[in-house]
């Protein structure tokens, strides 16, 4: 089986290198890598070339997360699609063939995997991470729940339906629901793991989960978001965490990060289900150009990760 590797970018010299080196590294050889860059001026670019990257670009000010991955899965030209963030790096060799397998079932649509961060991420967003992405797979999972930081697609359904290139976020929740309603199935693939770098401050958090809750509140028209949930959920969580921290032994190294990352996680969904998703140049500028859980295991799958240089 062979794939296109999608990567949305813009000044990602500092990552990029470490998921290109892993793709390198990948027991799946036959790929096509399409970098969509949205205006670097970094050597974002100029490293994806150097491994052979063909480079699709789009303007900074028509940039959205559906538009530039439409850009890059048009450019693609092989069935199978896989979309990778540019802050992300894969840890296993088998990375690729483990996102790939479920496509054997012509009936799925969309395989997702497992996504964990580095040891620098903050506590709370690890624990998210490991609510969000198990260790046990799914093949046929109920829910349209995905993440296209690390995902695949099959292009002959992405040409009947394109990624929704309105929405602030979330383009990869609306077309994964699209295809439940089509009677596919979503597959999340635990062995298909990376590690997803977040390095955000208290505003970038603040940003990202409000852009999230407008694409959100676009997708399920029904759906709220109360000053109850914003209280109930902030402090349930900040507990939550703050008990774990302690189990584990490390709650004084992060407890700030705890308390400030919950509330601008449930601060910013709050304010985002409050407000239009009308995209204005300011918040365009705001949302995409900002300048600005258990104890850590050994793998028990019998497969060696990539050894990557420091």
């Amino acid at each position: 089986m062979n794939c296109s590797i999608v990567i949305r970018a813009y000044n990602e010299e500092k990552h990029i290198g470490r998921l290109l080196e892993g793709i390198k590294q990948q027991t799946l050889k036959d790929v096509e890598i399409i970098l969509v860059d949205s205006g670097s001026t970094d050597a974002t670019v100029s490293i994806a070339e150097s491994f052979g990257a063909r480079i699709v670009r789009i303007a900074s000010g028509e940039f959205m997360f559906g538009r530039s991955l439409n850009f890059g899965v048009r450019a693609a030209t092989r069935e199978f699609v896989v979309i990778a963030s540019a802050h992300v790096y894969p840890v296993y060799p088998d990375w690729l063939e483990s996102l790939l397998r479920p496509f054997e079932d012509e009936k799925v649509a969309l395989t997702y995997g497992k996504q964990r961060g580095p040891d620098s991420a903050k506590y709370s967003e690890q624990q998210i991470f490991h609510r969000w992405y198990p260790d046990a797979s799914n093949s046929d999972q109920p829910t349209a729940f995905c993440n296209n930081a690390n995902a695949a697609i099959r292009k002959s359904l992405w040409e009947k339906n394109p990624y929704d290139e309105t929405l602030t976020g979330l383009e990869d929740l609306a077309w994964a629901k699209w295809t439940k309603e089509q009677g596919y199935k979503i597959a999340y693939v635990a062995e298909a793991e990376i590690v997803h770098i977040h390095d955000e401050t208290p505003r970038g958090v603040f940003n990202r989960y409000r852009r999230e809750a407008m694409a959100f509140k676009r997708v399920y028209p029904e759906s709220h978001f109360s000053v109850y949930d914003f209280v109930r959920l902030t402090v349930t969580n900040i507990f939550s965490d703050l008990w774990h921290a302690a189990h584990e032994r490390v709650l004084w190294k992060n407890l700030v990060s705890i308390v400030w990352f919950r509330f601008m996680q449930f601060h910013g969904t709050r304010m985002g289900h409050r407000e239009t998703s009308l995209v204005t140049p300011q918040l365009r500028e705001t949302f995409y150009y900002a300048r600005e859980r258990k104890t850590k295991e050994e793998s028990e799958r019998g497969v060696e990760p990539i050894r990557y240089q420091p």
